[in-house]
């Protein structure tokens, strides 16, 4: 089976961003998860080695995936607009993705890495079309209650964003029996080393609450 890889465009308000949209070719419609990344001043974009450990992983269990760059970076327009655009920016990349041909618009999930995972939750609850969210060490937890399975993964030797800060918000990640806190032992907030056992924890994730079981696929 066939895997599609391709560089796309799509607007946020009115700036035009980048992205990379990844397609199973699968003949049939599948799930697709957006993925944001981490902060846009601090060398974030779109191929950070989680991110695209993330993607590959999707890949491999025949789901679609879009990871982008924030305005600001990269080839995407704008500034960096304190966490607040990105917002808007992963809205657009969401409702992107939900219009792709092939692409399920049920199904459809979100993550984000570092800032990249607080602007995913708290861009998933401003959207209905978000059926499944998940934050790897995200910089940031809303306190008010997601509405829909999460998952949040942080390392046990982040010394960015300390575990004990994801774990003193646990009530809020897991509340309504949905979420799920996973701390993984060894990692720091950069999961060199970690990448592929942490991404296909996430892809996992997704598999149980977009409604996909497929057979594998050669991820790209």
């Amino acid at each position: 089976m066939k895997v599609k890889q391709e560089k796309i465009t799509f607007d946020s308000g009115r700036l035009t961003l980048e992205g990379r949209l990844v397609m199973p070719g699968a003949g049939t419609e599948v799930p697709g998860v957006v993925l944001c990344h981490p902060h846009p001043l601090y060398g974030g974009n779109m191929s950070n080695n989680v991110i695209y450990a993330v993607a590959r992983a999707l890949t491999g269990k025949g789901m679609a995936s879009l990871r982008f760059n924030f305005r600001g970076v990269g080839l995407s327009e704008g500034a960096y607009s304190e966490g607040v655009g990105e917002v808007d920016d992963a809205l657009a990349a969401v409702a992107f993705l939900a219009d792709c041909a092939g692409v399920d618009n049920t199904a459809i999930g979100l993550l984000g890495y570092s800032f990249g995972g607080a602007v995913a939750l708290k861009a998933a609850m401003r959207s209905d079309t978000v059926k499944a969210v998940a934050a790897v060490s995200p910089a940031e937890i809303p306190l008010l209650p997601i509405d829909k399975p999460r998952l949040v993964i942080s390392g046990s030797k982040d010394d960015l964003i300390p575990p004990a800060r994801i774990t003193g918000v646990e009530n809020s990640i897991v509340s309504g029996g949905i979420g799920t806190l996973k701390i993984f032992p060894g990692a720091d907030h950069f999961w060199h080393g970690y990448e592929q056992e942490m991404a296909e924890s996430i892809a996992y994730f997704f598999t149980q609450h977009l409604g996909w079981e497929r057979q594998p696929l050669d991820a790209v």
